[in-house]
């Protein structure tokens, strides 16, 4: 019994100390010091576009140019796959435009690069170059069945200007890459058979794409630093932010002492109280300087000072409460550094108080996504529908020009979208059929909203794009490609798509259902 309670001592005790060395300060810190080395290599080629892999990459550097959104889970041993849903076919675009890029993200696991950089990405690089190579080959008359390949190596051989095969990093065993190549050409049927646009990505890549992995522990010669335009492929530079280690490392900056967090911008929900990349960079300065004692209040008021901001400018507002965890001491001040759980009163996750809000008008369809925080005061909408729980403040002059339907993420109600999708379809028909402007919105504008107007665009408009009042939907058999065909199209303009497999599923459900 003795043993027990002293065995439940030493948990308690060392959680406690992994709760303080995981404090709000320590992980800005860490954040603010992984930026520097993040800031340094882009100042290596400065004319390439920097890209954050959300969510954890924004945290790295005050500016991007863009973002995208490369899975990990993509990448894991039992899990491999190419998702068509997360094509980040702005990134090949914007590769092909600037003669390559850089993508910035991190990982919590003590690894130097995320498995979204050892493989997800690479596969993801691979697919796109066999398909383009293929379409121009189908373009030349050069009509070689994929089925004929079975390896890399006889591909390059085949085109030895045009390189397809498969670059993993050299920790990446052999056994795993010969399983992704196995999984290539399957994965490349499923890309042509998808309705992408090969051809435009085909004429802005002059050359095939290839990863390049950067970390903290890579050695660069500063007067040797390469031209990328020297190079016979396209880079795309994957920049791990932290140092690869999960052991927390003692640091002493200025007055203060702190511990490193390696990756510590990931997981933003378990530390960051409301904080957002925007905010920590509007702030850097001060919530860096202001020690691990005050800086959760700081923290606190700069989250406040910014949900007032939109409140007053009828944005979306929610109110942030914390709730702070059960301590093992009465003594509660020994504790000011240790995280909190949030609990966002309406659901909403910190991404919401990001400060730039997009709306992303889904080609001539007169249908657009974006989120609850975008202004629509600034814009020519002729009508909103409004899909996030809360209201926002309709600026419409036509009050039956906007809708609202509180609906809840799949997590939480597994039919809330199907529910809602018969009324959001009245909706949207009634005022495009009169060639008005439809916004469709939520909390963030990358989920939601983004199954909705998939929804919309299959049921009321044809494979071109064009609205015909549900003809096509009427006649045809919609399938499972069909839908994936049209969530392409709305990722080629909605660049922060991340709809979820659960909506996506209501969707298709409420389809299928409906063209019975």
């Amino acid at each position: 019994m003795a043993d027990d309670t002293a065995s439940m001592s030493i948990y308690r005790a060392s959680r406690t100390i992994k709760r303080r060395q995981s404090s709000l300060y320590n992980s800005l810190q860490s954040i603010h010091e992984d930026s520097i080395f993040v800031s340094e290599i882009a100042q290596l080629w400065p004319q390439l576009p920097l890209v954050a892999n959300l969510r954890c990459g924004l945290w790295y550097a005050k500016k991007f140019h863009s973002n995208c959104y490369f899975k990990s889970t993509d990448g894991h041993t039992n899990n491999l796959s190419f998702n068509t849903s997360r094509l980040n076919l702005h990134v090949a675009t914007l590769a092909g435009q600037r003669g390559g890029c850089m993508i910035v993200d991190s990982t919590r696991k003590g690894k130097r690069f995320p498995d979204s950089m050892s493989k997800t990405i690479p596969i993801w690089t691979c697919v796109l170059n066999r398909a383009i190579l293929n379409y121009r080959n189908n373009m030349n008359g050069i009509n070689k069945p994929n089925e004929a390949v079975n390896s890399s190596d006889n591909i390059a051989q085949e085109s030895p200007k045009w390189d397809p095969s498969l670059h993993l990093p050299l920790w990446v065993p052999d056994t795993e890459k010969i399983r992704i190549d196995s999984k290539l050409n399957e994965w490349v049927k499923v890309l042509e058979t998808s309705g992408v646009d090969i051809a435009s990505i085909s004429s802005l890549l002059k050359k095939p794409l290839r990863p390049l992995w950067i970390s903290q522990k890579t050695v660069i010669w500063l007067n040797e630093v390469p031209d990328y335009n020297s190079w016979d492929f396209t880079p795309i530079i994957l920049i791990s932010a932290s140092a690869s280690s999960d052991i927390y490392r003692q640091k002493t900056s200025s007055e203060f002492s702190w511990n490193y967090i390696g990756g510590a911008g990931d997981d933003e929900e378990s530390w960051a109280r409301g904080l957002t990349p925007t905010l920590f960079w509007n702030n850097i300065y001060d919530l860096i300087s202001s020690g691990p004692d005050v800086c959760n209040q700081m923290v606190a008021n700069i989250v406040e000072k910014d949900r007032v901001f939109r409140a007053q400018r009828g944005q979306n507002a929610p109110q942030v409460s914390v709730k702070a965890k059960k301590l093992e001491s009465t003594q509660s001040t020994q504790f000011q550094g240790q995280p909190l759980d949030i609990i966002m009163e309406n659901g909403i996750n910190g991404d919401l108080l990001d400060n730039e809000h997009e709306v992303y008008w889904l080609g001539l369809t007169n249908l657009a996504v974006c989120s609850t925080g975008y202004d629509f005061k600034a814009s020519d909408v002729d009508s909103i529908l409004n899909c996030d729980k809360n209201q926002i403040l309709c600026t419409l002059k036509d009050t039956e020009a906007y809708l609202h339907l509180p609906i809840m993420n799949s997590k939480f109600d597994r039919f809330s979208l199907q529910r809602n999708l018969p009324f959001a379809l009245d909706f949207a028909k009634l005022h495009l059929k009169r060639g008005r402007r439809l916004a469709v919105c939520c909390d963030t504008g990358e989920d939601i909203s983004v199954c909705v107007c998939l929804a919309i665009l299959v049921s009321l408009f044809n494979v071109d794009g064009a609205y015909d009042d549900g003809k096509v939907f009427k006649e045809a058999q919609i399938t499972k490609l069909d839908l994936r065909q049209r969530l392409i199209f709305v990722c080629k303009y909605a660049i922060n798509a991340r709809p979820s497999r659960g909506n996506l599923k209501q969707v298709y459900n409420f389809i299928a259902g409906q063209s019975l």
